[in-house]
This record gives C-alpha cells, structure tokens and sequence, in this order.
C-alpha cells in the first residue's frame, strides 16, 4: 500500500480555518435571521386574518353579505378550524404549500346561525420580502467567506514569509555562515512568537559557535603542544642505528608528525580565517603534472581544458587527499577526468560509506567497517575545507552498478568561475542535476 503525505503551505491552512469558521457563523447567523424573519412574518399574517375574518363577521351580522373573499361552511376548511369553532372559539391557521411559495393563512369565526365564516390567503408580496432577504444573506455570507479567504491569505502569508525567511537563515546557520542572525533575517514590526523562534535559534546558534570555536582552540592547541616533541622524537629517531625496529620507529614517529599537521591545519581552516591566493592556471595542465607526482598509475583525461582562477597550493592538496583516499579506501584503476571547471577522482573500490554520503565526511570517522583501520579520516575533511577555501564545491557519490557505472567512489571538484570576494564570502556554484 503506497500512502500520499500532502504538504500545504501555512497561508492556506490558515485560509481554510479562518473562511471555515467564517462560513459557520455566516450558515449559522443566516438561518437564525431567516427563521425570525418569517416566524415575525407569519405572526403578523394571523394578526391581520383574525382582524380580517372580525371584520367581515361584524359586516355579515349586521347586512347579511360577505365581503374581503369570505366565505360560509367553505368545503376546503382545515378540519382544526372546524374544531375550534365547534367550541364556539375564532382561530387562524398556517396550511403548509409544501415548500412551493408562501403558505396559506387562514382565519374562521362561528356564527349565531351555526355557519363558519372564513378567509384565507397566501400574502404572496409579503414572503417575497423573505426570499429577498435570503438574497441578501447567501451574498453577504459569501461576502463573509472571501473576505475571511483574504484576511487568511494576509495574515498567514505574513507569517508564512517570515517563517521562510528563518528556515532560510537556519539552513545558512547549518552549511556554517555564523554571521547569519535569524532575527535580523525575519526583520519587520510584527511581533509574534516568530520572534521567540528567533531568538531562541540565534542563541542556540551563539551558543554553539562558542563551543565549536572553544573545541577548534583546544585541538589546536594540543596539535601545537604535540608538534614540538614529536619533531624532536623523529630527529632522535634518524639517530637510531640501523635496522627493522628502527624503521619501525621512524615510520610511526612520521605518521604522528603527519597526523598532527593534518590537526592543524583541520583547526585553521574551521576557523574560517583561511583566505585563498589566486592565480591563473590551466587547469588540465595542472591536474596532470600534480597527478603524476601523487599517483603515477591513476589515469588522467582531459575532456575539456579550461582556465581558472585559483589556488594552486590548496588545490593540489585537494586532489593529493582525494587519490590518497582512494589508495587507501579504494581500488585500482585510479581515473581523474577534467571537464572545464570540474574535476572527478574515481575508484572501483567498495565506495563511500553511506554516513559519508548523507553527512558528508568527518574527522576521525573512517567509513564503513571494511575501510576500519586505515587512516584517521582527515584526508577528506581538509579536502572539503580547502574547497570551501576556493569557494568550489566538493560532491561525493558512488557509482551506479545498474547504470553501467560499474562499482567505486566518485569524487567531483566544481571550481567557481569567479574568485572568493576579499570579505571571505564566495560566489554561487551551479551544479547540474
């Protein structure tokens, strides 16, 4: 059983609520209208019968001739009329037309010679009064609903527009621009619980940029701390005589080396104070001399050369981490393929673990069980942290076996076409589908 979420913006549920609402009390209101209306109209049409039938008694008694259409011992006199004026009593009485016009009034008095005189009438012009004023209230009701539409649409377009403004500025909070302020995104006189939402988001943003920074000062400072000591102990370490536990010794004393200038530069570039050196190069050019140098089996092909403005210091430690990655992780043939301004590294190894492709990658976690145990999982960090740098944009997928793709990791580089601004923000980069 497949089941349909449906997804309504604010403004029309509002709406919906608010012309709901209006319709009942419209619905209500009409029909309490209308039923006092012809309830006051019927009452008034029994008085003017009984004053009716009065006078037309008053006028047979005294000349012996009907007037005002009434009539003695009428064939067609409701039975309850005849009733009442069995016990000498004057009555009126509604006769019902079944929904089709006016209803018939009647009025009848007993006699002294034992006939019954009556009236009737249906008092057409009076209920066409009625039924104009039905008119009127189906308009003013409908008057009532749009109007209540439009207030709706206002008030929950206002609140819709300023409830978007700061999903916007918490989704930038979340990429990690932490100039962005949620309150100022919303701006406006209104004040509303919008506004409790922004405060409390600000705050919780404050909140954890405090903590971020004071955890970046901290891994930095250790990173420091280390550096000294662990440069002294791989200088020692050439000292040593030859032999395998000295190779042994060296080699872990240059990992230590390496893994603590991989923490540092994780530090200065969650810092944000990173700022790029740009230059023109050819970028196909590049990739092959730099590629060469970092993994001379990958196989490199240029489709279409380009020339970019960037950093070639921080580029080629992008794409040196992108095929250490994939020596470590990964699975020959290496490939690395220029498009213009973008730059794949592929492998047909097992791929990027699922956590990385929905979170994108993280300090320390090395992937998925099969990939446990090699490397610290920097290499990808500083890649996405130098790309940010650039003001490119660092994308990672798998291959699509039933594509034709084939198995492996897919590591694409979307170079800008313009460089970073001196304020340190960067241009929009358009990815296709």
């Amino acid at each position: 059983m497949v089941s349909l979420s449906l997804r309504s913006g604010l403004r029309w549920k509002v709406s919906l609520a608010i012309a709901a609402v209006s319709a009942l009390v419209a619905v209500a209101l009409s029909l309490v209208v209308h039923n006092a209306a012809r309830n006051s109209m019927l009452d008034n049409a029994r008085d003017v019968m009984d004053s009716r039938v009065q006078i037309a008694q008053s006028y047979y008694e005294s000349n012996h001739r009907l007037m005002l259409h009434a009539k003695l011992d009428d064939p067609a006199l409701p039975q309850q009329l005849k009733d009442a004026a069995a016990v000498g009593l004057r009555a009126t009485y509604l006769q019902d037309s079944g929904g089709k016009g006016a209803p018939e009034v009647w009025a009848s008095t007993p006699l002294r010679n034992g006939k019954i005189l009556s009236i009737h009438t249906r008092f057409q012009d009076r209920f066409a009064i009625l039924d104009a004023l039905d008119r009127a209230l189906i308009i003013g009701s409908v008057s009532v609903v749009l109007g209540g539409c439009a207030l709706g649409i206002l008030i929950g377009g206002q609140l819709s527009r300023r409830l978007r403004k700061a999903a916007t500025a918490a989704r930038k909070l979340a990429d990690g621009d932490s100039e962005v302020r949620v309150r100022e995104a919303i701006g406006g006189r209104v004040r509303d619980e919008t506004d409790d939402l922004a405060r409390a988001v600000d705050g919780m943003a404050e909140a954890l940029q405090k903590r971020l920074e004071a955890e970046r000062r901290v891994t930095a400072d250790i990173a420091h701390e280390l550096r000294t000591p662990v440069t002294g102990l791989l200088t020692a370490a050439e000292l040593l005589p030859p032999g395998r536990p000295t190779e042994l010794v060296r080699d872990r004393a240059q990992a230590m080396r390496t893994l603590v200038e991989d923490v540092l530069e994780v530090a200065r570039l969650d810092g944000f104070a990173e700022r790029a050196e740009m230059q023109d190069i050819r970028l196909g050019e590049f990739v092959q001399r730099r590629v060469r140098i970092a993994e001379p089996e990958a196989k490199v092909e240029v489709v279409r050369d380009a020339y970019v403005s960037t950093d070639p210091r921080r580029l080629e430690r992008i794409i040196g981490n992108l095929l250490a990655n994939a020596a470590k992780h990964g699975k020959g043939p290496f490939e690395v393929t220029v498009e213009g301004r973008v730059l794949r590294v592929r492998d047909h190894g097992p791929g990027f673990p699922e956590e990385l492709l929905k979170e994108g990658p993280s300090r320390f976690r090395t992937g998925s069980s099969d990939r446990a145990g090699k490397g610290h999982g920097l290499g990808l960090t500083i890649a996405a942290g130098q790309a940010r740098v650039l003001g490119a944009r660092l994308t990672f997928r798998n291959a699509d076996p039933e594509a034709g793709e084939g198995r492996g990791a897919i590591a694409v580089l979307w170079l800008p076409e313009s460089a970073p601004t001196n304020t340190g923000s960067f241009p929009v980069i358009h990815v296709p589908d």
